[in-house]
C-alpha cells in the first residue's frame, strides 16, 4: 500500500500522543514504509482547522471545538472524529491576589484563539458567573485570544492577568507565579471530571478514498495511547524531549510533572462532553443550530478496540 499522510498537532501536552507516537516511530512504523507521514504543527485549532477544510492536511489532532465549527461550517461533510486522543489539562491561571471569580470583574484574561476549546470554557465560566464578554475584547472582562508562545511572557509583564489555557502553559503561568483559580475538570461533573481535550480529525473524503491508511493511523494512535499509558514516566520524557524539539527547548520537570499528572490519555473522545461544549458555544452566539449527527465515525476505533480485547466506545 502507498500514499501520503499529512498530519496536524501542536507543541502541547494535551498532543502527547501525536508528539510521543511520531518520536518514537510508532506512526512511521505503523503506517507502513510505503505511506509518506508528512507532519505540521499549529499553535491554534482555529489555524488547524482551516488547514483541514482547505485540504492542506488530511488529519489532525485537534480541540473538541475547532473540529465542530469545521464539521458545521461544511454542513457536517468535510470532517469526521475517528479517535479521541487527551481529556483534561486546562485551567485558569491568574494573579495571586485574584481569589475569586468576582475578582476577575475588570480583568484581561487571554485564551488560545477566539472559539478555540479554552476560549469557549472562560466565556462559558464567566457567563455563567454573571460577567459579560464579547468578541472584541469588551465587556466585564476583556478576552484578548493569543498564540500560547507569548502568554507567559505576557503575564510576566502585566499585560494580561491570567489565561484559560492547555497544558503545559497553564503550568509554566504557575511557575511564573501564577495560581489556579480554575481547574477544568471541576467544570465537568457530569462526566466525573472528564472532559475532551483532543480528537483526531479526518478530512471525510480522505477517510473514504484511504480506509487503509485511516485505519493505520487510528491503530498508531491507539498504540502510542497505550505506550503512554503503560509507563507515563516515560512517556513525559519522550513528549517533552519532542516538545523540546519543536519549541526550542523542553520544559523544565517541575512544569513537565505538574502538568503531567492532570492529563488522561485515552482513544475515547467523551462524546458527551464535546456535545456539551458544543450546546455552550451556541450560547455564547459563536455557532448557530450545532447538529452534530455524523460528526464521529468510530468504526475503525472499535474494530482496533475490539482487536486488542479492549472495550469499544460510544459516540453519544
Amino acid at each position: 500500500m502507498s500514499g501520503t499522510l499529512r498530519l496536524g498537532y501542536f507543541p502541547n501536552l494535551t498532543h502527547a500522543p501525536a508528539l510521543y507516537g511520531v518520536e518514537k516511530g510508532i506512526f512511521a512504523k505503523e503506517l507502513g514504509s510505503g505511506v509518506t507521514l508528512k507532519t505540521s504543527t499549529f499553535n491554534s485549532g482555529v489555524q488547524e482547522a482551516e488547514a483541514v477544510l482547505s485540504g492542506a492536511l488530511d488529519a489532525g489532532y485537534i480541540g473538541p471545538n475547532p473540529a465542530v465549527n469545521s464539521f458545521i461550517k461544511s454542513n457536517g461533510e468535510a470532517v469526521r472524529i475517528v479517535s479521541g486522543a487527551t481529556s483534561g489539562g486546562a485551567a485558569l491561571v491568574v494573579r495571586p491576589d485574584i481569589t475569586s471569580v468576582a475578582q476577575l470583574k475588570g480583568t484581561t484574561l487571554a485564551t488560545p484563539s477566539l472559539g478555540n476549546t479554552q476560549d469557549v470554557a472562560l466565556r462559558y465560566y464567566l457567563k455563567k458567573n454573571g460577567l459579560k464578554t464579547d468578541t472584541q475584547g469588551g465587556g466585564d472582562v476583556s478576552i484578548k485570544p493569543q498564540d500560547n508562545s507569548i502568554t507567559v511572557d505576557a503575564f510576566t509583564n502585566k499585560a494580561i492577568d491570567g489565561a484559560w489555557v492547555p497544558e503545559p502553559t497553564a503550568s509554566r503561568l504557575v511557575a511564573a507565579g501564577g495560581k489556579v483559580l480554575v481547574n477544568e475538570a471541576d467544570q465537568w461533573p457530569e462526566t466525573k471530571g472528564q472532559f475532551v481535550t483532543t480528537v483526531l480529525l479526518v478530512r471525510t473524503d480522505y477517510l473514504k478514498k484511504n480506509p487503509e491508511i485511516v485505519h493505520r493511523l487510528v491503530s498508531a494512535n491507539v498504540a502510542s495511547i497505550n505506550a503512554l499509558n503503560a509507563d507515563r514516566a516515560a512517556g513525559a520524557t519522550v513528549t517533552n524531549t519532542a516538545l523540546g524539539k519543536l519549541a526550542g527547548k523542553p520544559l523544565s520537570d517541575k512544569v513537565l510533572t505538574s502538568a503531567w499528572k492532570s492529563l488522561t490519555f485515552t482513544p475515547d473522545p467523551i462524546a458527551a462532553s464535546l456535545v456539551t461544549s458544543a450546546r455552550h458555544q451556541e450560547e455564547l452566539g459563536l455557532i448557530k443550530n450545532p447538529k452534530l449527527d455524523g460528526i464521529f465515525d468510530l468504526t475503525i476505533l472499535n474494530d482496533v478496540l475490539a482487536k486488542q480485547g479492549k472495550p469499544t466506545v460510544s459516540d453519544s
